[in-house]
């Protein structure tokens, strides 16, 4: 059945309202990672539902554990009825360690799917249900590379940020 202009519009917010959630998160940017979120949003990590600030401060915590993390949203289905809509993102995050007492660097690197009820409200698609599906993980060290010379920045003076 062919779409409507409007239903792949819908579509394409809510597929970029998840590259929003990954760029938050990877520059650790709290504001921007609220804001994907309806006020009353519940998120489930596999740790039990939480509300949007019980997330916000589990996202904090997990993310003072890491020096880097890199969120890459593949597959991306999402079915729109009126001003709800169902998705589910499949993403790759790697989430790289500093450097441990013998100086060694460990990546994480996760296979999830967030599966979302999201809604439209004053006209604006946000996420009023999260549910972070983990497939599958892997740890491996990380040799010959020098996490000092990085030149991505975990907050605004990213690069990303200036236009």
């Amino acid at each position: 059945m062919a779409k409507s202009l409007n239903e792949l519009l819908d579509e394409a917010a809510i597929k970029e309202l998840q590259v929003r959630y990954c760029r938050a998160a990877d520059r650790v940017d709290f504001e921007a990672l609220r804001a994907c979120f309806h006020p009353d949003a519940t998120a489930d990590y596999g740790h039990g539902v939480w509300n949007l600030d019980e997330y916000m401060a589990h996202a904090t915590e997990m993310t003072a554990n890491f020096i880097a993390t890199t969120h890459n949203t593949g597959n991306q289905l999402v079915e729109v009825v009126g001003d709800a809509a169902w998705a589910e993102h499949y993403t790759v995050a790697t989430h790289r360690w500093p450097p441990n007492e013998q100086g060694e660097t460990r990546d994480m690197i996760a296979s999830v799917r967030y599966v979302d009820r999201m809604e439209r409200r004053g006209g604006e698609w946000l996420i009023a249900r999260r549910v972070m599906v983990l497939d599958w993980h892997r740890i491996e060290p990380v040799s010959g590379v020098d996490v000092s010379a990085a030149g991505g920045r975990r907050d605004r003076s990213d690069p990303s940020y200036s236009r």
